[in-house]
């Protein structure tokens, strides 16, 4: 895409344009805000009621919220940077998603059924909050790694939360805690593809020549 499809189609997610774009950093802050906010109520909600998919889905939150400060942060620097920052974060998702597997893997020999009640109710809250979140970013999903990077996270986050209320309904209807840490485990599996995704395409940009480099030389 071109800057003049960009300016076009109303997508301001571009990286020369996101850099002087206003209205792309108070995107991005609002967006820290929801997460990091809601990542803590989610996770002391996972403790009380107990659910592993509602410790990861916060865990998510609080990683995403970080993540996204980060990418506030590089709007000021360089292209190469900025995928050098994306290739962290994709490398940080994917240990989140191994971690989250792991620690499931363990409840499973000791699993105690949830609270689904508030299991269930947590987890809507949680999908207003990433349906605003992606709102908020879905002008500016077209970009770099780093920008494609934050809207991944939070288009995921929608899609997890959808997960984590189903699997509250069938703890309520089954009594079982199978559904909860199945859940928390797809989550991580989608940990781990946004991660594949984020890293590839930070290493292709990474891979690429230095266009400012090579300007200056044939200037």
């Amino acid at each position: 895409m071109t800057e003049t499809d960009s300016d076009e189609c109303g997508c301001t997610g571009d990286v020369q344009r996101a850099e002087q774009d206003p209205a792309y950093r108070r995107a991005l802050w609002i967006v820290v805000a929801l997460n990091l906010g809601f990542g803590l109520f989610e996770a002391v909600g996972g403790f009380v009621a107990d659910s592993q998919a509602l410790k990861a889905d916060a865990l998510d939150f609080i990683g995403d919220g970080s993540i996204t400060l980060i990418g506030v942060l590089a709007l000021a620097w360089s292209a190469r940077t900025r995928s050098r920052v994306a290739l962290t974060q994709g490398i940080f998702l994917g240990a989140l998603g191994l971690g989250v597997i792991g620690f499931a893997v363990w409840r499973s020999f000791n699993a105690a059924v949830p609270e689904a009640g508030m299991m269930g109710g947590i987890a809507v809250l949680a999908l207003i909050v990433n349906v605003v979140a992606a709102l908020v970013l879905m002008r500016f999903r077209e970009g770099d790694a780093n920008v494609s990077a934050i809207w991944l996270f939070s288009r995921n986050d929608a899609i997890a939360n959808v997960g984590v209320i189903i699997a509250a309904a069938l703890v309520a209807w089954t009594g079982s805690a199978w559904p909860d840490l199945a859940v928390a485990g797809i989550i991580a599996l989608i940990f781990l593809h946004s991660a594949y995704l984020i890293i590839r395409r930070a290493l292709v940009e990474l891979r690429a020549p230095d266009i400012s480099v090579q300007t200056n030389a044939a200037s």
